[in-house]
C-alpha cells in the first residue's frame, strides 16, 4: 500500500472508531464517588468549601455565608497515551495489529478519572483539604455555637461481619459518627452514608454486611440494604470507607478541563516520519482532582 494523505486519514478514522467504541463501553465508577466540575482555566479555586449552607428560620437579619478569602485550589494536569504506527506496517497492509493498541488506549482513557479518584481516597490521610488538615483526620477545626471544636472522620475500627456486635463496633459506629455531624448552629447536616467502599480483601465481608439476611454467626443483619457496595482495587488491605453520595456536592472533586480526545499526527513531512518512518495516534486529556466536604466521607481501618 502506498502511503498517502488520504490513506493516513482512513487509518486514523479507523483507529479513532476502535478507540471510541472501547472508551464508550468501558465501565467506570468515578461518578459515584466524585462530582465532576467543568474547568476553563489552568486551575480553579473553590472558595465555597469553607461553608456548608443550610436553610434557617429568618429571625432578624439574614445570616450571610461569605466566600473564603483563601479558598482551595485544584490545578489541572496534562495526560496522554500515544501509539506509534510504523510506515512499513502501512505499506505492508499490517494495520490490524494496531487495533489492540487503540482499544487499550480507549480503555486507559476511560479509566483515568477512576485512577485519579482512587488516589484521592488512598492518599486522603496525607493530603490536606480546604481546612488545612488531612482530608481523613481526627482534628478538623469547626465552630459550633461560637465555640471552637475538633471533629474526626477517621475511625480506628475494623470492618467485620462476624457478629452483630462486631458490625456495630465498626460499620455501625461509622454510620453514627457521620449522621451526627452538625453545622455551626449545632444542627445535624443530615449526612446519610449510602456507599461502602472497600478493597478486594474486604469484598466478601462488605457484601455480607450490606446484602445478607444474617451475619456470619447467624445474627440477624440489621444493616442489610443500608449502603451500596463499591470495590476499588487500589484500596489497601484493611481499609474501608463510608460516603454520602446523595447530596448535590460530594466529598471528592474531579475537575475536568478537557475530556479525553483522540488525536492523530498524520503529516507526511513530520520529523518523526522522515527520521524514523513513524506516525502517531493517541489520546489527550486535562484533569485535576481534589477534596470537597470531608463531612461526607469517613475512613475506617482496623
Amino acid at each position: 500500500m502506498i502511503v498517502t494523505g488520504p490513506v493516513l486519514n482512513t487509518i486514523a478514522a479507523g483507529l479513532k472508531k476502535v478507540y471510541n467504541d472501547t472508551f464508550n463501553k468501558t465501565e467506570s465508577f468515578h461518578s459515584k464517588v466524585a462530582m465532576t466540575v467543568p474547568s476553563s482555566n489552568s486551575q480553579e479555586t473553590y472558595a465555597w468549601l469553607s461553608k456548608f449552607p443550610r436553610m434557617r428560620e429568618w429571625i432578624g437579619d439574614k445570616v450571610v455565608h461569605k466566600l473564603s478569602k483563601q479558598g482551595y485550589t485544584i490545578v489541572n494536569d496534562d495526560f496522554e497515551v500515544t501509539v506509534e504506527v510504523q510506515r512499513n506496517d502501512i505499506e505492508d497492509d499490517n494495520i490490524g495489529q494496531y487495533n489492540n493498541l487503540a482499544q487499550q488506549a480507549g480503555w486507559s482513557a476511560k479509566q483515568l478519572p477512576d485512577e485519579m479518584t482512587a488516589k484521592l481516597i488512598v492518599d486522603g490521610d496525607k493530603n490536606k483539604c480546604y481546612d488545612g488538615t488531612p482530608f481523613f483526620g481526627a482534628k478538623h477545626p469547626v465552630t459550633v455555637k461560637g465555640k471552637p471544636a475538633f471533629v474526626s472522620n477517621l475511625l480506628n475500627k475494623p470492618l467485620s461481619a462476624a457478629s452483630l456486635e462486631a458490625a456495630k463496633a465498626g460499620f455501625g459506629i461509622g454510620r453514627t459518627i457521620m449522621q451526627n455531624y452538625a453545622d455551626e448552629f449545632d444542627r445535624k447536616l443530615k449526612v446519610k452514608p449510602n456507599l461502602l467502599i472497600v478493597g478486594p480483601d474486604l469484598e466478601d465481608t462488605a457484601r455480607t454486611l450490606v446484602t445478607a439476611d444474617r451475619l456470619e454467626n447467624g445474627d440477624q443483619n440489621i444493616y442489610k440494604g443500608s449502603a451500596e457496595l463499591l470495590v476499588i482495587s487500589e484500596i489497601p488491605a484493611g481499609e474501608w470507607y463510608l460516603e454520602d453520595t446523595s447530596m448535590p456536592v460530594k466529598a471528592l472533586i474531579l475537575q475536568e478541563r478537557k475530556k479525553p480526545v483522540f488525536v492523530a499526527q498524520t503529516d507526511l513531512n513530520a520529523p518523526d516520519v522522515f527520521m524514523r518512518g513513524a506516525y502517531k495516534f493517541g489520546a489527550e486529556a486535562r484533569y485535576g482532582a481534589g477534596y470537597g466536604f470531608w463531612q461526607l466521607m469517613l475512613k475506617g481501618q482496623g
